[in-house]
């Protein structure tokens, strides 16, 4: 890359006497101004203090590099001043740092993630060596300074370094996703090569997910080393790696020393065994390869595993307004607009009135599309909330948005001169209007009146009916607890809720106690039919039980799924039956064993009594099922063996 193209002696300044950050960052940008290169000085001059509000600009060894990227910039440009007395009020990577260097990178929008990224790697790759920096500090004038910005020395033969057989992932990510996460990249894999260390980086950037790490990666790395300003997407795959934690902008000075520390952990602390969470292979691992089936699935548990904390916290803290004004007698406090109690009611009501549907979309959406949907989805679901399709409008607008986005990146890829456009604009912009029109537009009314209707039919069971429904929602509670059978009958209880029946939900949560007291009772009573660590986790899945966890069970089973499911399904479908056949309501999720105070339908005593009652009749049943089926399941093999 030839820098002098990009700039001339007009933008460059030696030996200046500046006293500040704010002066050195102004001069330039004036320079710049008055060299036709800024549409608007003021607007360029905001986009570059916001910048530098995000994370450091300076660096190490003297060098400062604020850019700004701006629809004020005519053409990409940069500016360079070296100063008299180095500056001490800049904040940089290095805390010691005094600037006597600044070269401030002036990117149109349009050129955010080529033209820019290009031009700071190239910059910190030639200053990295101290004789080209060095020789930019002693140019006499601006016209030297210029001549020498693209001499650069013969790069010295290094010898081969051998391979240590270790390898290091990494994961980098910095708050606007473009420059420091692809320059701390680009640092721990060159410290890698000159260390003998294999280096995998995954960028977490401004198009989401880029070089993601791969089963069989995981699985031969020793360590991983996150370097990030924001969070990291997915940190659980890393869980059985040692691990080095540091911002995204240690690399650019010490990535050799995260390296050799991250080794270091390895060698004290080797990973444990690697466990795959879902993809079995590498092909699964790549959002592009997945099955249909499997990307469907993947985006429905997505978006609820985001939904589940902000309905249990909406819930609970509902369920918190609801006992406070039962039991102090503020009735009136809680109905009066305005008063403290009114407001954390409504702090509950919109947790899952107002956010639960977009979360959802949008996370949906995230699952098969990665950062770009984002913004599509929670449009999806806002306009879900808008023609009142309830949460079917919300998880067929995520899927809209998902694969909407998809088909878009595929088609318009941010790369060369419109990469920025396209991923800050194009992506969001485009894909909000698109899939917010067809929500609201075309698919809204349909959608409308399957939901009321679907509502409207619930609110009319009685009897037989009800009896069906329980039962199906308490077989499918428990057929793969947690998994996609039970988070769709978690959906629906959810959605009618939000629709004013209050019914399947009271038989989902009766029916979540089921597994947990079941496989508690079973290891306690037939103790002898079950191994020693079948009985310790029996000890604690009743308490998971109270606070409404069905996934307690879940390693009964994986190990006998043939025996376990049609026992445990057995007992939730009673259970499910029993409670729906007597009409009881509940409108407060996720309060677990606390639910006896807020149940409806029938006076409070007997309610409570019912309620827990049917979990307790569907957990014998269970548990005797799952004590008979193990005895037969091990006098099978005793004969086999005989």
């Amino acid at each position: 890359m030839e820098l002098s193209k990009l700039t001339s002696p007009k933008l460059i300044s030696t030996k200046l006497k500046l006293r500040s950050k704010q002066e050195a960052i102004e001069y330039l940008v004036n320079q710049l101004a008055d060299e036709g290169k800024l549409r608007s000085e003021h607007e360029f001059l905001k986009t570059v203090y916001e910048r530098e509000s995000l994370s450091p600009t300076g660096f190490e060894g003297g060098l400062a590099i604020p850019h700004g990227k701006s629809k004020a910039v005519k053409e990409a440009a940069f500016a360079v001043a070296t100063i008299e007395t180095p500056l001490t009020d800049w904040e940089s990577i290095d805390p010691a740092n005094r600037v006597e260097l600044v070269i401030l990178l002036a990117i149109p929008d349009e050129e955010a993630g080529s033209t820019h990224l290009a031009l700071l790697s190239e910059f910190v790759t030639r200053l990295s060596d101290e004789t080209y920096k060095e020789r930019l500090l002693n140019a006499a004038s601006s016209e030297e300074l210029y001549s020498l910005l693209d001499v650069v020395d013969a790069p010295l033969e290094t010898r081969e370094i051998e391979d240590t057989g270790k390898v290091v992932l990494a994961v980098t990510a910095c708050p606007a996703g473009i420059a420091h996460t692809y320059m701390a990249a680009e640092a721990l894999v060159k410290a890698g090569k000159e260390l003998g260390i294999k280096v995998f980086v995954e960028k977490q950037g401004a198009n989401g997910i880029e070089d993601r790490h791969t089963s069989r990666r995981l699985q031969s790395a020793d360590a991983v080393i996150f370097a990030n300003d924001v969070a990291v997407k997915d940190e659980s795959r890393f869980a059985h790696l040692p691990k080095v934690k540091t911002s995204v902008a240690t690399p650019l000075r010490n990535a050799k020393g995260l390296l050799e520390q991250a080794v270091e952990k390895a060698e004290k602390s080797p990973k444990r065994a690697y466990e795959e969470q879902s993809a079995t292979d590498d092909a699964q691992d790549d959002q592009e390869h997945k099955p249909f089936k499997t990307e469907i699935k993947d985006s429905i548990l997505t978006g609820i595993s985001y939904i589940i904390p902000v309905i249990v916290a909406g819930g609970m803290t509902l369920a918190a307004a609801v006992l406070i004004s039962q039991i102090f007698n503020l009735q009136d406090v809680y109905a009066e607009e305005g008063s403290w109690l009114w407001l954390l009611r409504q702090l509950g009501g919109g947790l899952l009135g107002q956010l639960m549907v977009p979360i959802l979309a949008a996370y949906m959406a995230y699952s098969i599309a990665d950062k770009p949907a984002l913004g599509p989805g929670f449009a999806a679901g806002v306009a879900a909330n808008l023609i009142g399709s309830g949460f079917l409008g919300g998880m067929l607008g995520g899927f809209l948005a998902g694969f909407f986005l998809k088909f878009l990146k595929k088609k318009i890829q941010p790369k060369g001169t419109f990469a920025g456009f396209i991923s800050f604009w194009v992506y969001p912009v485009v894909g909000t209007l698109v899939v917010g029109s067809i929500m609201l537009f075309l698919i809204g009314e349909p959608l409308a009146w399957i939901n009321n209707g679907l509502i409207n039919w619930l609110g009319s069971l009685s009897g037989t009916n009800a009896l069906i429904l329980g039962a199906i929602l308490g077989a499918m509670v428990s057929f793969d607890l947690g998994g996609p059978v039970n988070k769709a009958a978690y959906t629906f209880c959810i959605g009618a809720m939000a629709s004013g029946n209050f019914i399947p939900y009271a038989t989902f949560a009766s029916v979540k106690m089921v597994s947990a007291f079941a496989v508690t009772g079973a290891t306690i009573i037939g103790k002898k039919y079950f191994s020693k660590q079948e009985q310790e986790i029996g000890k604690q899945t009743w308490l998971l039980g109270l606070a409404g966890i069905t996934e307690g069970a879940i390693p009964f089973m994986i190990n006998d799924p043939i025996r376990v499911i049609p026992s445990l399904v057995a007992g939730s479908a009673v259970t499910g039956a029993i409670v729906a056949y007597f009409d009881l309501g509940l409108n407060v999720p996720g309060a677990g064993i606390f639910s006896l105070a807020l149940l409806k339908g029938q006076p409070i005593l007997l309610a409570a009594g019912i309620w827990f009652g049917a979990a307790l009749i569907g957990a014998v049943i269970s548990m005797f099922l799952l004590i008979v089926t193990r005895k037969s399941k091990l006098s099978k093999e005793e004969n086999l063996a005989a």
